[in-house]
């Protein structure tokens, strides 16, 4: 199962670009036949890994609106770009009591 809804998305989104760009590959005028079967065979790839996300995202929504999966929030907690988490090259180690 995915972590979270927004992941299963974000996958979605990037199987469909993969799949918008092999379906262009099938309509080149400039390329042979084996490159062509080589899309043709990753285009029903791609599409099966699509479905099978699409029906996760699926379950995971029915299953979260249906009280069965409760989803967990996780923070982020970044420290770079923030100067109280810098540490100076020539500070001496704080004894800790």
């Amino acid at each position: 199962m995915a972590e979270t809804i927004g992941w299963l998305v974000d996958k979605i989104t990037i199987s469909e670009l993969k799949i918008y760009h092999t379906r262009e590959q099938l309509e080149r005028t400039d390329v042979g036949p084996e490159h062509k079967e080589l899309c043709r065979r990753r285009l029903e790839v791609l599409r099966r890994q699509n479905d099978d996300l699409k029906e996760e995202l699926g379950a995971l929504y029915a299953d979260v609106v249906g009280g069965k999966v409760q989803l967990k929030i996780y923070r982020q907690f970044k420290m770079y770009n923030d100067p109280r988490f810098f540490i100076k090259k020539d500070a001496k180690p704080q004894k800790t009591v």
